[in-house]
């Protein structure tokens, strides 16, 4: 009977901590900054986004969270040393994303700054980012560069 017991109270703690894991790995919360002219350091805006439910003050949370969970931290991955990478300039636009995706700490900085870093951008625009280039035109009626998209583009 004992043993039982014991046996019982070692499943119930394996239950209790493998929930807490659980939830530890669906996290997400980050905090989005973006540059419209990275030479300009003084003017930012900066976002925030939860998963699950979607909330924080970043456009498009929902879609994003779901963008978020389909591709998970890979998105935020660096671009590898040994690129090869075209010499265009997209713009001066900056961004930095910063917190927890699914339970792994991300801090990933975003640049145009030539054609990988223009891809890495353009994989989480529009939908975390500003479609950003070299001219931003977007801005000129709204400062919330994330409303001006097209509509062809929004989802």
């Amino acid at each position: 009977m004992r043993a039982f017991f014991l046996l019982a109270i070692a499943a119930g703690a394996l239950f209790t901590a493998s929930l807490a894991l659980a939830h530890a790995q669906s996290v997400t919360s980050l905090r989005v900054t973006y540059w419209e002219n990275s030479a300009n350091t003084n003017t930012s805006v900066t976002w925030t986004l939860r998963c699950n439910p979607p909330r924080g003050t970043l456009p498009r949370r929902a879609i994003a969270c779901r963008r978020l969970a389909a591709s998970g931290p890979k998105l935020f991955a660096p671009i590898p040393l040994d690129s090869v990478c075209t010499e265009i300039y997209g713009g001066p636009q900056k961004a930095r994303v910063v917190g927890t995706l699914a339970g792994k700490k991300i801090w990933a900085a975003f640049a145009r700054t030539n054609g990988c870093a223009i891809g890495r951008w353009n994989r989480v625009s529009p939908w975390l980012l500003p479609p950003g280039g070299v001219t931003s035109q977007y801005l000129a009626q709204d400062r919330n560069p994330l409303t001006q998209i097209p509509v062809a583009q929004r989802s």
